[in-house]
């Protein structure tokens, strides 16, 4: 069961239009899988559109009391007769469906969630049992990637320089805090440190805007290389 999810700052956010395209992808896989939070996200644009038209009827109501000149009797009659029209349009449109897209990483076979079907992939680079595919947005700093860990595979304890999100496609992983499962949406930050490992193995979408920072042992060593993961 999914218990991980976007913070309520976030989903006013991703409503409003406010998030980079790395960030509103993740809350929309994650509403894919969520739904939870698909329903609070329906609540807020409820919300943003019912104030939205509260403002319009006031604006209405306040030219209302104006003087209508006779160009502005032609404008609303122009618009009366669009609006017929669109009505009386009886014909019927049929939309496309898109077809599942797939990403094979070691002979597995995962489906890629709708919103990310239609994002530009770069090829897969693999170090040891980490496999990471860019996904390019031009987004400056923001990296976002699809993370593979094999069975058995994880990454050396850690902190982030930024933030960094993970949100597990298939598959799950633990660390000192616990177990996530599919759909999990995990923000950490530079307060965060942790060691996650999967036993089964698994697909991560992630957006960092910074470099990991290894923080034990010889896998400090491998900061230089940070970047790499995230």
């Amino acid at each position: 069961m999914i218990t991980h999810h976007p913070h309520y700052e976030l989903l006013n956010a991703y409503v409003e239009g406010e998030l980079p395209a790395s960030l509103s992808a993740g809350i929309a896989v994650h509403a894919e899988m969520c739904e939870i939070c698909a329903k609070n996200i329906q609540r807020i644009t409820e919300e943003a559109a019912a104030n939205t038209f509260s403002d319009d009827a006031n604006v209405y109501n306040s030219l209302s009391k104006k003087v209508i000149t006779d160009k502005a009797v032609d404008n609303i009659s122009e618009f009366d007769l669009m609006m017929k029209s669109i009505m009386e349009d009886d014909s019927i449109t049929e939309m496309m469906t898109q077809e599942p897209l797939d990403v094979e990483i070691k002979g597995t076979t995962y489906p890629l969630p709708t919103a990310l079907r239609s994002m530009a992939m770069m090829g897969w680079q693999k170090l040891g049992k980490l496999s990471r595919a860019r996904i390019n947005l031009n987004e400056g700093s923001l990296h976002t990637s699809l993370l593979h860990i094999d069975k058995d595979g994880g990454v050396p304890s850690h902190t982030h320089k930024g933030f960094e999100l993970t949100l597990l496609l298939e598959g799950s992983f633990e660390d000192e805090k616990g177990t996530y499962v599919k759909g999990d949406f995990i923000w950490l930050t530079d307060k965060h440190t942790h060691t996650p490992h999967t036993k089964e193995g698994c697909l991560c979408y992630t957006v960092a805007d910074d470099a990991l920072q290894f923080t034990q042992g010889l896998s400090k060593l491998l900061n230089p290389i940070g970047k790499f993961i995230y």
